[in-house]
């Protein structure tokens, strides 16, 4: 749904009045016609209400998260800038304290603390980042992918500014030098385009899983959150999951299995 000037101006003078405002050009605004659902799918897709992702913390080994990472970055032309400070990520490991912050807990067991958790969008039901977008560059599907149209992406990072998860990042450089291999069947980005985990929604589109699934050796489980049948509605109601700051109600489809051998 397409948004007027004075919305606009509003969304972005929330993100300003932070010190997180950007140039933002309302000629090119003006000039986009409103995206539709249908402009991001195809009669072949994988028909789903609700896609969410089950990572089972004790299936994973770290030769999986490598393969993971590796298939996710070169199927979708993520460059590797050298430095942290210019990472692009879509698909990463970081530590329990910040991957859970506020979920402290002085008797989690060693090995919950230390290991490393996958992380990537969570694709929220309820995402703060298509709400801040003012080209509609971000946006939620039907089947509750959140995704990036990086041709309509500015450049004004509001999105950035609103998700709570540090799931984006932003081309302050030209990337296609940073890549190894380019892959002719995803776009690869300009200097100044924010991008993100987009849940393979061209992969689902063509009927087939998510790389992270296809390479997580069993560890990570994909399906429909809205079907009570999917196998990963079956491991939320038998194992104890956790999601990412579930306080800030943004309703994450991202799910973690901890705790025993068998999540009991």
């Amino acid at each position: 749904m397409s948004i007027n000037r004075r919305e606009f101006l509003k969304r972005a003078g929330v993100i300003t009045a932070l010190g997180l405002g950007g140039a933002v050009t309302l000629d090119a605004f003006e000039l986009l016609e409103p995206l539709k659902a249908a402009d991001f799918t195809s009669e072949n897709k994988l028909a789903g209400k609700r896609w969410g992702l089950v990572i089972d913390m004790n299936k994973l080994t770290q030769a999986d998260i490598n393969n993971i990472i590796a298939g996710c970055h070169e199927a979708h032309n993520v460059p590797d800038m050298g430095n942290p400070k210019d990472e692009i990520k879509w698909i990463w490991t970081d530590t329990y304290e910040h991957v859970f912050p506020g979920s402290e807990n002085h008797y989690l067991d060693e090995k919950t603390k230390t290991m490393p958790f996958l992380v990537l969008c969570n694709h929220c039901d309820h995402p703060p980042c298509v709400r801040v977008c003012p080209t509609q560059a971000t946006f939620k599907r039907e089947d509750g992918v959140v995704g990036m149209d990086m041709h309509r992406c500015i450049g004004c990072r509001f999105c950035m500014a609103a998700c709570p998860y540090g799931a984006r990042s932003f081309n302050y450089w030209d990337p296609v030098p940073h890549i190894a291999k380019i892959n002719p069947d995803y776009p690869h980005r300009t200097k100044g385009v924010v991008e993100k985990c987009n849940f393979c929604m061209e992969r689902l589109d063509e009927g087939l899983m998510p790389i992270c699934v296809e390479k997580s050796n069993g560890a990570i489980v994909f399906g429909d959150l809205e079907d009570p049948n999917s196998e990963v509605r079956k491991l939320l109601s038998t194992h104890y999951s956790i999601r990412r700051k579930p306080e800030l109600g943004t309703q994450p489809s991202i799910f973690y299995l901890i705790g025993g051998e068998d999540n009991a």
